[in-house]
């Protein structure tokens, strides 16, 4: 943990004044890439930074061998590079080697809006100069957050166009299927994936990132599944026959009774589509299973109508009861080139074209698992109060007056529910009584007692409260808002 952050932060145990209490939080500032018409987010990660990072214990030795690699972490010129060696020898001794803050939290998948404090750390007495030495760690909450909120903004585009075209509307079994993890390849880490993908996991069901199935099944979800997926080929099994029609054919004949899919491009799409699939057609409709076509290049929206007008060419189709054609024993993956914009335009045209949007799935790949950064919804843990060594307290807050998109929020807060939407409140003057306070305490120097969620749970829950709050809300209390004008009007430069 000594090394797990960055390399200015074991330095700062030096710069703070002595203080016996400080008090930092963390919070998203603004909605998915920038979004000021709907700033809701999933909340989601601080188990596994928990589980992972923050209940490892300290030994005297890791001190010892930290204080080593400091010491020769300096630039030419400098003296030996600061590290707080004596409070970690104090905390690996007083607290078992737990780090000795007060993380508080959030539950997993709680939607709020942005600015709403996703954790609060304090830390008090000799220790009160660690109390920023995490943030690098738990900022990382940045990424689960992020990859939930894309893929449930995934699940709003998809669940609007079936209730549009599909009899079921958004209840439809099929929809949980229809936005298929493919990231696994475009991590840089395993552990990325395993993150990302159950990140994902909690608003659908269709996942190839085999890391994070197996993790979430096995590790929150008590055993029973949560990700699931069918056989498909690639361009190597394609191009390994003779001929596509004979490796379309093997895939019949080995899962046709059953679902599986079949890339269509790996020569001649349009003739793969007008020839080769009239050709198989007959054997596949003998096995009565479900044949998906799965282009993988060209124009996602041309791609994507191709397929479906060849389905329904080859196959036929069934007019649903909103007036829109399924193709029969047949539908279409599009996974190259998803994102938020191509999956509406997609859909768009889809539905244009007189098809449900039950006939297509969509597979994301980078898109959903990499192309998504910190700014992405721009994180950020600030310091907000201090109780200094002679007993006086102040309030913290930055207030850039470049950019007035970074303020922070003075005081050590707290987050009450008000109408259904979480709100922020100065955690003193007794406006949210404990039991109220969605800032849960999950650590404190040490674990906690917990029990967590099913991840099942965790996913119906994400589900109501997602619908239930508004696109945008103001989330700042009236207390709070006081407080920040009082801050402005009395704090010297």
């Amino acid at each position: 943990m000594g090394i797990l952050t960055d390399s200015y932060k074991a330095s700062h145990y030096l710069q703070y004044p002595a203080c016996r209490e400080m008090v930092a939080y963390g919070e998203f500032r603004c909605g998915f890439d920038k979004d000021t018409e709907d700033t809701r987010m999933v909340v989601y990660g601080i188990r596994y930074l928990l589980e992972t990072y923050l209940l490892r214990q300290w030994t005297s030795d890791d001190v010892e061998k930290a204080a080593n690699f400091y010491s020769t972490h300096k630039a030419p010129g400098c003296t030996a590079f600061p590290f707080p060696k004596d409070l970690f020898l104090s905390f690996v001794e007083q607290h078992n080697g737990y780090f000795p803050v007060k993380l508080q939290a959030l539950p997993e998948g709680t939607c709020v809006h942005a600015h709403v404090p996703v954790y609060q750390i304090t830390a008090s007495n000799e220790y009160a100069p660690l109390c920023t030495f995490l943030e690098v760690i738990l900022t990382m909450i940045w990424y689960p957050t992020t990859v939930a909120t894309l893929s449930r903004r995934g699940r709003n585009i998809i669940e609007a166009a079936f209730e549009r075209s599909a009899d079921a509307g958004a209840a439809s079994p099929l929809l949980p299927s229809r936005l298929h993890d493919f990231g696994f390849r475009g991590c840089c880490t395993v552990e990325q994936s395993v993150i990302g993908g159950a990140a994902h996991l909690l608003n659908f069901e269709g996942t190839d990132t085999l890391s994070a199935a197996y993790y979430v099944q096995f590790e929150l979800n008590g055993g029973e599944p949560v990700g699931t997926s069918i056989p498909a080929t690639e361009h190597s099994v394609m191009t390994a026959w003779h001929t596509e029609k004979a490796a379309i054919e093997n895939m019949i004949d080995q899962f046709g009774d059953g679902l599986f899919a079949c890339v269509m491009d790996s020569y001649d799409y349009m003739r793969a589509l007008s020839e080769v699939l009239p050709s198989v057609a007959e054997k596949k409709v003998g096995k009565g299973g479900f044949m998906v076509l799965r282009p993988d290049s060209g124009d996602p929206v041309e791609a994507v109508l191709a397929a479906l007008k060849a389905a329904e060419n080859v196959f036929g189709v069934d007019v649903n009861a909103k007036g829109y054609k399924v193709p029969r024993g047949a539908g279409v993956i599009q996974g190259d080139g998803i994102n938020l914009t191509s999956l509406s335009q997609i859909l768009a045209a889809v539905l244009d074209a007189g098809y449900s949007a039950e006939a297509v799935a969509f597979g994301m790949g980078g898109g959903l698992l990499q192309k998504v950064n910190r700014d992405t919804m721009s994180f950020a843990t600030k310091l907000s109060h201090v109780v200094y060594a002679d007993g006086t307290e102040a309030d913290i807050m930055k207030s850039p007056t470049g950019d007035t998109s970074k303020i922070s929020f003075p005081g050590a807060l707290a987050v009450k529910r008000v109408d259904g939407v979480p709100t922020i409140f100065p955690a003193e003057g007794g406006h949210v009584p404990d039991e109220e306070n969605l800032l849960q305490t999950l650590y404190d120097c040490g674990p906690l007692q917990r029990d967590w969620p099913l991840f099942k749970d965790l996913k119906q829950r994400i589900a109501r409260e997602w619908a239930a709050l508004p696109k945008t809300a103001n989330v700042i209390s009236r207390p709070l808002a006081e407080k920040i004008q009082n801050f402005k009007q009395h704090r010297q430069h």
